[in-house]
């Protein structure tokens, strides 16, 4: 049973996630099968004694328990055999969580800090107008710059907080812009003054209009000799964004950011808003919230920051982030202080993760290990179900041979990359191309190494699998040869994109082609005045040679491209080790080697076209 912890306040949060809602199965004789259940649990479903499914399969000539599992297939026929209807019902990763949350009582619930997100094009001053109110507004009691970039900060004003989001202006994260307006209290719509309403303007409006959020306009650059604020009023009301001048419920304010100009009165008209809508939310209970932004960090490992929009989430906490689940082992906030709790409307980094969710996730705490763990599994097992009902199955491989016989045809792909970020900015590229006859279904994208669960899952679905700024170590890479698994990896986007659409357009031919000779790990490390550091190492498979080139690989990531400048064994200087074996490498340049760094070899060799 989980112990009753007191918030700061002194309070139980009492009511928490950790048993889940009961969900009646049966209604109106109809049975909704959702998971697996045993003989026991089915037969409450039923309103049966388990006894008679029990002698039922029995004399079916099937022994089963009242604790035996019974699967879909033999739930239909129990179900219809009394007498129900049988329907499924597909679990989604909300429903799932939502069976473990419960709804607050109106006596339970307090003024939280709006949360707003700050949208605009490229250019019209979105960032500067961050930096203004972060060094001249930082929350009472902090000190210093921010040091920890986690996408999110708090300024406080009259005395009052104000949670920012800051989302990225490149066309390329379209998709992050929007889950930042699905995340938000208020949106404020940075538009210059000297060049009006642009293409991604609009895209912001959308954003805000599909989250149903209202819009604060914020007419930037008037200290500009070419600034027309009317010019702006007048763009926007093509978009139906109508001042409150001209009969419309969209404050418009003017303000200079470079200048810090209209910046109080722009942060005074937040509270304002934010007062109108009486934004609330419960402190005294087990966090719930969203990921804001996720990356696989090179020294602390899964990274994710999140955004708590009900309860107080402790650093001792369990979490449930996607499929992922773990212990916070430290949780910061925006200027890297660490955190003993965080409450509503608060933004912080968390490591402790047993892998890297993806940003949109959303995430609940709980006091136990074996809940979170539980739970974790269902909803990848859930997101693992999905994916394959959305495939459909094609490889990279015979690509030009299907487009010569005039099928329209989907290249299944799998992403992964070193941060969420880049993950969408290489699935939204993909999408882009723009090939007859082709198309490009993403089957997943997310950030982290190229995992074996990565590779079963190309395997099923007939996916080509990316890897943007990773690499797969040495085990995945033998599981994709066995499976017949195509991996390609990139470091430059713009490559990756160039090579796609090639063989969308059956023009890919390669002649050169990368092969890994060996992989090697950093045992220990040893510090040498001439030569630098040494990274003493055993070869784990292949082999690594002097003089060859070397990728060092930290936490799946890639970190340094280069040389290997001398490779010992014992005193004496060895030209090649192989697996199995061990030696001293240190690499031209270089000296920001770690223990357990992967080094690996690779050079390019000539192949034959056919």
């Amino acid at each position: 049973m989980a112990k009753n912890r007191r918030n700061r306040r002194g309070s139980n949060r009492g009511g928490q996630p950790g048993e889940p809602r009961p969900r009646k199965k049966t209604n109106d004789g109809i049975f909704i099968y959702t998971e697996p259940l045993t003989i026991g649990d089915l037969a409450t479903e039923l309103n049966l004694n388990a006894s008679e499914i029990v002698k039922y399969l029995f004399l079916k000539g099937t022994m089963v328990t009242i604790n035996t599992l019974v699967d879909e297939e033999l739930s239909e026929e129990i179900a219809t055999q009394f007498g129900y209807e049988f329907l499924i019902e597909e679990i989604k990763e909300e429903d799932i969580l939502e069976q473990y949350d419960f709804a607050d009582k109106e006596e339970q619930l307090e003024p939280r800090p709006p949360v707003v997100t700050i949208m605009g094009h490229v250019d019209h001053g979105k960032t500067t107008l961050i930096d203004t109110i972060r060094d001249s507004r930082v929350a009472a009691g902090e000190a210093g710059s921010i040091t920890q970039a986690i996408g999110a900060y708090q300024a406080e004003v009259r005395g009052k907080k104000i949670t920012f989001i800051d989302t990225p202006g490149h066309e390329a994260f379209t998709s992050m812009r929007s889950r930042g307006a699905q995340a938000t209290d208020i949106v404020v719509l940075i538009v210059a003054a000297d060049d009006g309403v642009m293409p991604q303007t609009i895209e912001a409006i959308d954003h805000a209009k599909a989250a149903k959020v209202p819009i604060i306009v914020a007419v930037n650059k008037i200290d500009l000799p070419g600034a027309n604020p009317q010019r702006v009023k007048d763009g926007l009301l093509a978009q139906n964004i109508v001042a409150e001048e001209y009969g419309g419920d969209t404050i418009f304010i003017e303000i200079s950011a470079k200048q810090n100009i209209g910046i109080d009165e722009l942060l005074d008209n937040i509270l304002l808003l934010a007062e109108m809508q009486e934004l609330t939310a419960n402190p005294n209970r087990l966090a719930t919230g969203v990921v804001l932004e996720a990356r696989l960090d090179r020294g602390e490992g899964p990274k994710a920051t999140l955004l708590v929009q009900n309860g107080t989430l402790e650093n001792r906490d369990f979490v449930v982030v996607g499929g992922a689940y773990g212990k916070i082992r430290r949780m910061t906030n925006e200027y890297g202080k660490a955190l003993k709790e965080a409450g509503p409307s608060t933004p912080v980094a968390i490591i402790g993760l047993s892998e890297v969710p993806e940003a949109g996730d959303a995430f609940m705490a709980f006091h136990e290990e074996k809940t979170a763990r539980q739970i974790a599994e269902k909803i990848k097992q859930s997101k693992a179900e999905k994916e394959l009902l959305e495939s459909n199955v094609f490889s990279l491989d015979t690509l030009h041979e299907q487009l010569a016989e005039g099928e329209i045809q989907t290249i299944n792909v799998i992403i992964k990359a070193d941060n969420s970020g880049s993950a969408e900015a290489v699935a939204a590229s993909l999408l882009k191309i723009n090939v007859d006859g082709v198309n490009v279904n993403i089957i997943r994208s997310s950030a982290g190494g190229i995992t074996e669960s990565d590779i079963l899952l190309a395997e099923t679905t007939n996916s080509i699998v990316y890897g943007f700024n990773v690499r797969p170590n040495a085990t995945v890479r033998s599981l994709a040869k066995d499976r017949g698994i195509d991996i390609r990896t990139h470091r430059v986007i713009y490559a990756l994109i160039e090579e796609m659409e090639k063989a969308m357009k059956g023009l890919l031919k390669p002649e050169i082609v990368e092969e890994i000779t060996g992989q090697a790990t950093v045992l220990a490390l040893w510090k040498a005045s001439k030569v630098g550091t040494i990274g003493g190492c055993r070869v784990n498979s292949g082999y690594i040679e002097r003089g060859q080139k070397v990728r060092l690989i930290r936490d799946d990531v890639v970190i340094h491209e280069g040389v290997i400048e001398t490779m010992q064994h014992g005193k004496d200087q060895a030209r090649q080790t192989r697996a199995g074996h061990e030696c001293g490498i240190t690499l031209k340049g270089y000296n920001d080697i770690h223990v357990d760094d992967v080094i690996e070899g690779y050079h390019f060799v000539e192949v034959e076209v056919t």
